[in-house]
Order: C-alpha cells, then sequence, then structure tokens
C-alpha cells in the first residue's frame, strides 16, 4: 500500500512543488493550506507522515504539531521553517516532532529525511505488532490442557510469575519446559526485557563459561576482542538455562555466585560485573539423584530450587491429547494449506499410544501426517510404523532402522549407567562430541 503523506503549506509554490516531488516517488498526498484545514483532514483519515510549515494563515505548525499529537500520539510530524534556530529545534522535538528541517533545502535533503521518518513509523508498528504476538503465543489459551494436573502447573505458573523468584522447571524432554519458561517470563514483571535462552547441554564444557560469563580479549587464543557474556545480554530480564544438569561443575561454582550476590567476572578479566537477572532454569535429569552422586552441587540446587515446576509426562494427562491432536491438527491444516482430519482407527491408536517423546512427539507426528497424506482423510496407513506395531513382541515388523535405532539406545544408556550419567565421559567413551551424545540422547528419547 502506498504510504500516505499529509502537507500543511500556505505557501503555493512550496505546496505544489513537494506534492509533486512526494507523488513523484509513490506517495499518496493531501495537501492544505490553512492549519485547521490539515488538523481536520489528519482526524478524518490515516497518515503516515505529517510534513507542516511553523507560520501559517490562521495557526503556527507548534499548534498543529500539538493537537495533531493529542488526537494521535503515535503520529510523526516532520516541521518546516525559514526562521529556525537551535532553540525552536529544541522545543520542537520535546513535543514529539519527529525532525526540524530549516527552509531552503534540497529536495534530496527533504526526501531522505521523509524515508527515514516513515522506516521509523514502520518500525514501531513492527515493535507493536511483536509485543502482541509474544503475549498472544505465551498466554495460557495457547498453552493446551484442562486435565487437573494440567490446571494446577497452571495455577502455580501464574503465581509464580508475578514474582521474581528462581524457578526450577522438571520434566522429560518433550513436555514444554521452555515454554514455560517463556511463559513466567512474558507474564512477569520483566517481559519488556531481554529473555535470553541457554542450552547448556548443547555447548562444549571449554566454551560454556565464556558464553554464560563472557571474555575479555586475549583471555585466550582466537579471542581477539571482549565479548560480553549472556548474563550481561540478560540485564534487567531473564536468562533461562535450558539442561542445568548439564552444567560442568567449574561453571557451577560461578553460577552458585551469580545467584547469591549478583555478580561475576569475564573470563580473563580482573573487573567484577553486577548484573539484575532472573534466573529460570529446567532439567529432564533426576536433579536430585545428582546431587546425591556428587555430580551436581548440593548449594546449587538449593538456590536454583526456590519454585519448582514439575511438568507433567503427557501420558500422565492423557485427557488432553484430544485437544492437542486437534490443536496441532489445526496448526499443520493452515500451515500447509490443506485439509485433512484423523479416522477414527488413526485416532484411536494416537490415543493409546504412550508417547516417550512427550507433546513434542505428538506435534510432529501430527505434522508428518498432515505434511505427507494424500487425501483429506488421515488413516492408519499414514501414521509412523512405530505406532503401528507398538506391543508387537516380534521383530519380523521392524524396519533395520528402527533395530538399529534400539541397539544404539541400548548401549548409550548401559554406558551412561556406568559413568553414573555423567554426558562428558560418555562422549570420551563413545567417541562423539558432548553435544552429538545430547542430540542423541533427546532423538532416541534416553531418560534419566
Amino acid at each position: 500500500m502506498k504510504k500516505k503523506i499529509l502537507i500543511i503549506e500556505d505557501e503555493k509554490i512550496m505546496r505544489v512543488t513537494l506534492e509533486d516531488a512526494l507523488r513523484s516517488e509513490g506517495y499518496e498526498v493531501t495537501t492544505c493550506e490553512a492549519g485547521i484545514d490539515g488538523i481536520t483532514a489528519y482526524k478524518g483519515d490515516s497518515f503516515d507522515l505529517v510534513v507542516t510549515d511553523v507560520r501559517l494563515l490562521d495557526i503556527n505548525g507548534i499548534g498543529v504539531l500539538r493537537r495533531i499529537r493529542e488526537a494521535d500520539s503515535e503520529a510523526q510530524v516532520l516541521i518546516m521553517t525559514a526562521f529556525g534556530t537551535i532553540k525552536d529545534a529544541v522545543d520542537v522535538m520535546k513535543m514529539g516532532a519527529f525532525d526540524y528541517i530549516t527552509k531552503p533545502f534540497s529536495l534530496d535533503e527533504f526526501s531522505l529525511i521523509v524515508k527515514r521518518a516513515l522506516e521509523v513509523k514502520d518500525l514501531r508498528k513492527e515493535n507493536v505488532r511483536l509485543r502482541k504476538d509474544l503475549s498472544a503465543c505465551y498466554c495460557f489459551p495457547n498453552v493446551i490442557g484442562e486435565s487437573d494436573v494440567m490446571r494446577q502447573v497452571f495455577d502455580l505458573i501464574t503465581r509464580t510469575a508475578q514474582t521474581d523468584s528462581t524457578v526450577l522447571i522438571l520434566g522429560e524432554s518433550g513436555t514444554g519446559k521452555e515454554l514455560v519458561a517463556s511463559i513466567i517470563h512474558y507474564q512477569g514483571p520483566r517481559k519488556d526485557k531481554p529473555f535470553v535462552k541457554v542450552n547448556c547441554a548443547a555447548l562444549p564444557d571449554n566454551l560454556i563459561e565464556s558464553e554464560l560469563f563472557g571474555y575479555e580479549k586475549g583471555a585466550f587464543t582466537g579471542a581477539a576482542k571482549r565479548k560480553p557474556g549472556r548474563f550481561e545480554m540478560a540485564d534487567g530480564g531473564t536468562i533461562f538455562l535450558d539442561e542445568i544438569g548439564d552444567l560442568p561443575p567449574q561453571t557451577q561454582v560461578k553460577l552458585l555466585r551469580v545467584l547469591q550476590d549478583g555478580t561475576f567476572d569475564r573470563l580473563g578479566g580482573t573487573d567484577t560485573i553486577t548484573t539484575d537477572v532472573r534466573i529460570i532454569a529446567a532439567t529432564n535429569r533426576d536433579i536430585e539423584k545428582a546431587v546425591k552422586d556428587r555430580s551436581f552441587r548440593e548449594d546449587l540446587y538449593y538456590r536454583l530450587n526456590v519454585i519448582p515446576v514439575h511438568v507433567p509426562l503427557l501420558r500422565q494427562r492423557r485427557d488432553d491429547i484430544p485437544l492437542l491432536i486437534e490443536h496441532f491438527l489445526q496448526r499443520y491444516t493452515d500451515r500447509f494449506r490443506k485439509e485433512a482430519e484423523f479416522d477414527e482407527s488413526s485416532r484411536r491408536i494416537l490415543m493409546e499410544y504412550d508417547y516417550p517423546g512427550n507433546v513434542r512427539e505428538l506435534e510432529n507426528i501430527v505434522e508428518r501426517c498432515v505434511a505427507l497424506s494424500a487425501g483429506k482423510v488421515i488413516t492408519t496407513d499414514d501414521l509412523p510404523p512405530h505406532l503401528i506395531h507398538t506391543g508387537d513382541k516380534g521383530t519380523s515388523r521392524l524396519t533395520l532402522s528402527e533395530v538399529k535405532a534400539e541397539a544404539e539406545k541400548e548401549y548409550i544408556v548401559r554406558v551412561l549407567q556406568s559413568t553414573k550419567w555423567n554426558r562428558t565421559r560418555t562422549a570420551e567413551i563413545l567417541g562423539i562430541s558432548r553435544k552429538t551424545l545430547w542430540e542423541k540422547i533427546n532423538t532416541l528419547g534416553i531418560k534419566y
């Protein structure tokens, strides 16, 4: 759509010149000779920018600016004058004018200022839209669940969000821990501040400290300049530490210090940095068992476990499965622009399945079915094979890839148990990186 610009100028030659220049650049232009007419035109239509002279036939441009800003606090107004002073510029900017241009000016200069004003207007609109989207995304109507156990979780999240306390979210992979963390932040007092996410398991041990706390130039080979850490980036807001149970011991000590007094040092630095951050942590590990095994600091656990939020397994809230199916079905039929519906047999199988991957697995199944279904009705033939053969004790109906995955899963679990679930040591034994191990644990649905 064309941008709409209102020009208020009593000098005919200047008014026509500006109108022609703006129309030649593709703008829709309305012109007025008097200030009152301009104010009336603005209130009766929707304009992206107002350009007004200071000296008009009736009221001056300052009055026009004041009246228009009273009607619309987001209005973009550009002031023109042949008698500009620094004091005038400061005054109109304080009143909300976008800019102040002194006559005579070139049309190129005028065009650049107009473009900049319209770009700022668009950015403001986009920010408003994004904030509305965030509020809608993380409000409870979009978190599906009507079972008793989920109602208790919703109630706890609501009360927790209004505080500034540290939160520890507990639950298996795929239950929605990250979504819960997002809700707590965006419904809380820090919702307009940064929300920084860190996956502790996905970062190598030798990098996680520098990622969290930053580093100084020359702190290590390749540190060409100072880099702020995630805690600095989250200052004033919230930091979400996912998979906190996999945090290396040396980093646990520094995190404990942040929780105790809100301070830390950059890697290679000597200055103490103070930060104001709300910490939300999450883990799919049995964190109390990790404390007993001394792979996780007891004092850090108690610092994190101020408000524990337990997210239930999907099989513990089966009453919510029909709602989730419909929710994801609507999402992916809209995304793929096609009609699709599960038949009775396929829906029954979805209802009876145990979902070791929890809500994330159900969503992936629905997405796959909608994407690959040939017709409007999704049948059992469209379901993943492992759903159809659940409970089948024979191996003759399993694919080679499924057999391989089960064997891989069994071996990884044995090694994890032998190392007391120490992922760093397990990755060394398996000959893979810690990040690859974390990905396999999630893909294979390995539980602690």
